[in-house]
């Protein structure tokens, strides 16, 4: 049996695979050329993460097909209930990115209030010339300890966001349609822990109260931010999406940022995704990312050794 990882899988999940007896294919193949690769050489399962899309055209002309998967958690791009409706199987690996990304978020959060993502800028740029003018216009950061963070979405990833923050000593605050609440165990590195339980809130109360806001949410079809809930936000605080493009309007993200509204905000991903505005890119005040929350090694095996596992589950080789 034939796998397709068109947009790449760790070499954990490879070893997998040919160890269940499957042939592994990484080649990258355009999207318009893809039915006839897949027909062509009787593809059985495909491995997609975000730029690769499975729609209703392609599941129907390759009748070889038998499962789609996604590296990640959101799938977006795949006709999920239509191929499961034609009898496919469509998985994903919901937890194996979490982490990575809740990383990301904070390495976004403590270079914002530091300034980095300008400092970064300008120090080449400036550094033996004005060094003391940019010691001058970076002095005033700000510290995460005692601070509120919102959580907008507080699912896996969001509560692995809250693990952090309250190792950081800061005070979470969530809002999520589904989640009533959660009980968060922060691990320490010698078996301690410590659990907290998080309730849910209304979004208008946590853009209210929090100094920085972060979005966990899947691809909405209308904006989660918008200048209505930016307006809502404290004076200086800040906006990180690290979720799906789309969910904030960066048009008025834009104008909050310049009218001194918030402080600055930090991007991973984009509405016009993979080719952002420069208006975006350029802004001073966006610590900004290319849609690399997942992209550490280690959330790469897991998400490899997982999609491996689901597959040599559902076909079960010879």
């Amino acid at each position: 049996m034939k796998v397709l990882a068109n947009d790449g899988i760790s070499q954990s999940g490879i070893d997998a695979l040919e160890a269940g007896g499957f042939e592994v294919i990484t080649t990258k193949v355009a999207q318009e050329q893809l039915e006839n690769y897949i027909n062509e050489n009787q593809v059985d399962v495909i491995l997609v993460r975000s730029a690769t899309k499975v729609r209703k055209d392609l599941i129907d002309a390759c009748e070889s097909l038998k499962i789609i998967g996604r590296g990640g958690v959101g799938m977006d791009n795949i006709d999920v209930d239509y191929a499961r409706n034609k009898g496919l199987h469509v998985i994903n690996t919901p937890a194996a990115s979490s982490s990575s990304v809740a990383e990301l978020v904070f390495a976004h959060l403590f270079g914002g209030v530091r300034f980095l993502y300008d400092a970064n800028r300008n120090m080449p740029l400036d550094g033996d010339q004005k060094f003391k003018e940019l010691k001058k216009a970076y002095a005033g950061g700000r510290e995460l300890r005692g601070k509120t963070i919102g959580i907008i979405g507080f699912g896996r990833i969001g509560q692995e966001v809250a693990k952090i923050a309250l190792g950081c000593g800061m005070r979470v605050l969530a809002s999520d349609m589904f989640v009533e609440e959660a009980n968060v165990t922060v691990d320490f590195y010698d078996g301690q822990k410590v659990t907290f339980t998080i309730k849910s809130e209304p979004i208008s109360e946590v853009l209210k109260q929090s100094d920085f806001i972060t979005l966990h949410v899947p691809a909405q079809k209308d904006y989660v931010i918008g200048k209505s809930e930016l307006a809502m936000m404290k004076d200086g605080a800040a906006l990180i999406n690290a979720a799906r493009g789309g969910v904030i309007d960066e048009d008025a993200l834009l104008a909050a940022l310049e009218s001194g509204k918030l402080s600055f905000a930090a991007l991973d991903t984009f509405e016009a995704e993979p080719t952002p505005p420069v208006k975006v890119l350029m802004n001073s005040s966006i610590s900004l990312s290319p849609h690399i929350g997942a992209a550490t090694k280690e959330a790469q095996d897991r998400i490899g050794t997982e999609l491996a596992s689901q597959i040599i589950e559902i076909l079960k080789p010879a």
